[in-house]
């Protein structure tokens, strides 16, 4: 049995029975069976059902929006955005994904010519966390449904009343059965689903941990995998930036769903020209938020989303210190029922220290001293993640430099960084590989076959 629990109050949500070897059998069965028939649909049947998905999240967000806040304690403003997110993204596939799939022709000379065609794979096993329970499973599905292939979904054990949730939406939109398929199992149980041969490759977001046994299994089966793992991304900032502009983005990417987001800001590294400026400007806005019931409208952040996870990052924090960070403020549980913390800054973070290379995921900023651009890269490239990244700067040779020399999937320039629809999305180093989002997220799980033709 599955039990949830809502972060804030501590009070048990749902209990789901976990599926059995043959209930999951079962629904293999149904998937590989559904992709027989689905991957000959026409391409406007696909991309139909994306748009009507879109209106299913759309008529549904506050529903959807409740579950999500109750189980994970992001705020019910963040959990309406991130349907709406998923809404964009379902629509933005059935109005362009089409002319993504489009074959191409090279020419091969003499007359002779051949064609590329995009064609579905099959059932995609999706192992999914619960930081964005709802964006990071659209992230897969959308391009699923249009590619033709059918979807299995196991989703972090704290969220299964939105794994549900998930299931029925795509139900009421009118998805046949055995495209989308929630699987209420344990961690214990995905091994074996990716050595099945029904199941034709699995994309992972989550832990490094996670990422490695995942990618080992599907590995050692031959089968294709995308991973998007963890990040501690860089957020730098230069003399020539708009400091109040970058001050209040730092803010958002420290507390935005409560400090637990791959892609957010964790290490601010400030320029020594600004730095002093910087540190006390984002200091007194970090000590401004506030923690509070996430269904208030006014709330900054909700709670972590277990009790687990305020264990871990208070422990985290603790090393910091015995590994000589100071922790300037924050990072304190609050009294009362709930996992909440308070936002915080660690200073003095030693390079060489664990806590410098290893990911926070909660709501406390650490800040460095640069000297210079070289040594500004220097400190953003020192850890073995590479996801995203943020710079603030309006000198364009310093931009040209980050864009060449961070070691990340993404650069933002004077933004906040976030994924977008229409744009790739994904890491290198221990960060993960694969793409998803754009075009490129589509082809991931297709096959490009190659047809040649005579003059």
């Amino acid at each position: 049995m599955i039990v949830t629990t809502n972060p804030a109050t501590g009070e048990t949500l749902g209990r789901y029975p976990v599926l059995t070897a043959d209930e999951i059998d079962g629904r293999l069965a149904r998937a590989h069976e559904t992709f027989g028939t689905w991957r000959l649909s026409p391409l406007e049947e696909r991309a139909a059902l994306l748009e009507s998905c879109a209106e299913a999240f759309e008529r549904d967000i506050e529903a959807l929006a409740e579950i999500a806040t109750r189980e994970m304690g992001k705020t019910v403003a963040s959990a309406r955005s991130e349907v709406q997110k998923c809404a964009d993204l379902f629509r933005h596939l059935a109005q362009d994904g089409p002319a993504m799939l489009a074959a191409e022709t090279f020419d091969l000379g003499g007359g002779r010519t051949a064609e590329g065609r995009w064609l579905p794979l099959g059932p995609v096993l999706a192992v999914m966390p619960w930081n964005f329970p709802y964006w990071q499973v659209a992230r897969f599905l959308a391009p699923a449904i249009l590619a033709g292939n059918t979807a299995l979904l196991k989703h972090a054990s704290i969220v299964q009343g939105t794994a549900a949730k998930l299931e029925e939406t795509l139900i009421s939109a009118g998805a046949p059965a055995g495209l989308f398929q929630n699987l209420c199992i344990g961690s214990d149980a995905v091994e074996a689903i990716i050595d099945d041969p029904r199941v034709v490759a699995v994309t992972l977001t989550g832990s490094e941990g996670a990422g490695r046994a995942v990618a080992g299994a599907a590995g050692r089966n031959l089968k294709k995998v995308v991973l998007e793992l963890g990040g501690s991304d860089p957020f730098i900032v230069m003399p020539s930036a708009d400091l109040g502009e970058a001050v209040k983005q730092a803010v958002t990417a420290r507390i935005q769903n409560t400090g637990q987001s791959c892609i957010c800001g964790k290490r601010m590294i400030a320029h020594a020209d600004i730095y002093e400026e910087f540190l006390e400007r984002f200091s007194a806005a970090m000590r401004a938020v506030k923690a509070g019931d996430p269904f208030d409208e006014e709330t900054d952040m909700g709670p972590l989303s277990s009790t687990d996870q305020l264990e871990t990052v208070l422990g985290q924090l603790a090393k910091a210190q015995e590994e000589g960070a100071n922790l300037l403020f924050g990072g304190e549980a609050t009294d009362g029922p709930g996992a909440f913390i308070s936002a915080g800054i660690l200073t003095d973070v030693p390079l060489d220290s664990d806590t410098a290379r290893q990911e926070i995921f909660g709501p406390v900023a650490q800040v460095y001293r640069a000297a210079d651009i070289d040594e500004a890269i220097r400190i953003a490239n020192a850890i073995p993640y590479g996801l995203g990244s943020s710079v603030w700067t309006n000198d364009a040779d310093e931009e040209e430099r980050f864009i060449r020399d961070i070691e990340a999937g993404m650069t933002a320039i004077n933004q906040f960084l976030a994924s977008d629809p229409r744009a790739p999305f994904g890491g290198i180093k221990r960060s993960g590989h694969g793409r998803e989002l754009s075009q490129h997220g589509l082809h991931e799980f297709m096959n490009l076959k190659t047809v040649l033709r005579p003059a």
